[in-house]
């Protein structure tokens, strides 16, 4: 039998079925009349539709949130009457910098304060900023959280002080960079005429229209630069949260952004966060907004009458879509929505919630195409029941065929990343611990795992199978200290198979760490019939 070990960092991924890449996933939070969620429905009641075709639903599960952590330590562990307790919820807050305004900032601030000032003791929360500038991992030190949030200010790449001429937004500039609209290029050229106090002649007219695309283009690219920024941290967000234990959830503070030409990514960020377990709840914290009609004026531009109306319009769009990119990614990932309203008080405290029940659907399309189209999803109940459905609008078909080798690299991955314990392989964790210093502990975990259930290769007189095994470590407060992974090459003769038959294989790894409470999370996957196991531990270190 062959062992290969080596540190492994774990990324990516969600639990149980999905893992499965091919497999889309639709989270759906069901509620009635007075807005409470419904837990009582079976796979039976739902209906799902992939481009108006009507999809077998492979997969279902029915998800309460939990009160208390159930982790315990492994059977036969030396520390086995110790119970510590762990947190239940991780909630990342996460500041758009980048696009929010001093003013709303402040806001939205203030609410946050009081959300730390309720912080559970089973809690633990995170803040994260756009622009990378303010960051604090998970914790539960308050002091810590109120310090970080006031650190916090806008951090606007695109723009500055002074007020440009004329003020094209990044939604104009879109439409006329890329939509090739001429009333959005029209009104750019008469508030240029306007602000600049050119001439109204043909030849300044087509030097305005010149100006104006140059303008509109450096609008553009400095917008989208911001969008992939934000999108990118949001993604770098939920592979952080992902690996905690319990509920994960991100509120996303916003007053929204566009994302054109970026829609594939923004739906990717929805199939990553549901394959993670991972909520999204979006604050739009412009609150009440209403756009001023003829725009900000303040650069001393006069607009004409039919130039305002447009302006307006545009605005009214633009408002529009900056909150559906908010919108996709709370309602596609089961989370909520907060908008339209200024007390921010109330918006973060539904926020910090999450909805009691909520169901998980899986179909795999048969014969999906790898082209990058995207595919829109409509969920509902066979009774006529009033509920109100909250679902994902669609997603995108995948660019590339997987990688089958990446496929089981995240399958590990993310069930080492889960809470959740799995038993197709039966497998025994026990912890030891022995104190090298006053101030430095050695922690051994020690994984035995069955092997009867194991189907082998036949191969030059060997029986053969590979199996995968990862320990890792977490501490108080969810954080992933080490994970250390080994490979076992199984090649057995015969007589060595029935005696491994009976005995099971044993694999210890050893950790360094300081006194203090830990959850050990055991692995286990072959290579032939993919099985999986994952199995939880706690150990207390005075």
């Amino acid at each position: 039998m062959a062992v290969k070990e080596e540190a492994t960092s774990v990324v990516a991924g969600a639990a149980r079925f999905r893992v499965n890449v091919k497999l889309v996933l639709v989270r759906v939070v069901v509620r009635d009349q007075n807005s409470r969620a419904i837990g009582d429905l079976h796979k039976e009641d739902f209906e799902i539709f992939d481009n108006g075709k009507l999809q077998e639903i492979s997969d279902f599960d029915v998800e309460r949130a939990e009160a208390a952590p159930t982790s315990a330590p492994g059977p036969g562990s030396v520390q086995s009457a110790v119970k510590p307790e762990f947190p239940v919820r991780f909630v990342a807050y996460l500041f758009d910098d980048i696009h929010i305004s001093f003013q709303d900032l402040a806001s939205v601030r203030s609410a946050a304060h009081h959300r730390v000032d309720a912080l559970p003791s089973t809690d633990r929360a995170a803040i994260f900023s756009t622009s990378g500038q303010t960051m604090l991992d998970f914790t539960d030190d308050r002091a810590k959280l109120h310090e970080t949030l006031n650190k916090l200010l806008p951090h606007p790449i695109a723009g500055g002080s002074v007020a440009p001429c004329p003020p094209i937004s990044f939604y104009q500039a879109d439409q006329i960079v890329n939509k090739k609209n001429p009333d959005a290029l029209q009104v750019a050229v008469n508030d240029y005429i306007l602000c600049t106090n050119l001439p109204q002649t043909p030849q300044a007219v087509e030097t305005a229209g010149k100006i104006v695309e140059g303008i509109s283009s450096g609008v553009l690219t400095a917008g989208e630069y911001e969008s992939r920024l934000t999108l990118g941290v949001i993604q770098d967000t939920i592979r952080r949260i992902m690996s905690m234990p319990g509920q994960r959830s991100i509120v996303l503070i916003s007053p929204g952004f566009l994302t054109p030409d970026l829609e594939f990514e923004n739906y990717d960020i929805v199939d990553r966060a549901l394959r993670a377990q991972v909520v999204i709840n979006s604050l739009d914290a412009r609150g009440l907004s209403a756009p001023i009609p003829g725009g900000d004026v303040s650069y001393g531009g006069s607009m004409d009458q039919n130039s305002m109306i447009m302006q307006g319009r545009f605005e009214q769009e633009q408002e529009l879509m900056q909150q559906e990119v908010l919108s996709v990614l709370s309602y596609g990932t089961g989370g909520n929505f907060f908008h339209n309203n200024n007390d921010m008080d109330e918006g973060l405290r539904r926020l910090g919630e999450s909805p009691e029940y909520y169901y998980i659907l899986g179909f795999t399309p048969q014969g999906l195409k790898t082209d990058g189209k995207f595919h829109t999803l409509k969920v509902t109940l066979k009774s006529k029941l009033k509920y109100d459905l909250q679902a994902r609008r669609g997603y995108y078909a995948p660019r590339k065929a997987d990688d089958p080798a990446e496929d089981a690299k995240r399958e590990i991955d993310d069930a080492v990343l889960s809470s959740e314990e799995l038993h197709d392989l039966p497998v025994s964790v026990h912890t030891q611990f022995f104190r090298a210093a006053d101030d430095s502990v050695k922690l051994t975990v020690v994984a035995r795992i069955d092997v009867q259930h194991l189907h082998y290769k036949q191969m030059d007189d060997r029986n053969q199978n590979d199996l995968t095994i990862v320990t890792a470590v977490f501490d108080r407060n969810g954080n992933i200290i080490q994970a250390n992974q080994k490979l076992l090459q199984l090649r057995w003769k015969n007589e060595t198979l029935q005696t491994k038959l009976s005995s099971g294989v044993t694999v210890r790894s050893s950790f360094d760490v300081k006194p203090g409470r830990y959850r050990v999370r055991v692995v286990a996957r072959d290579s032939e019939q993919q099985l999986m196991s994952a199995e939880n531990g706690a150990v207390e270190i005075p």
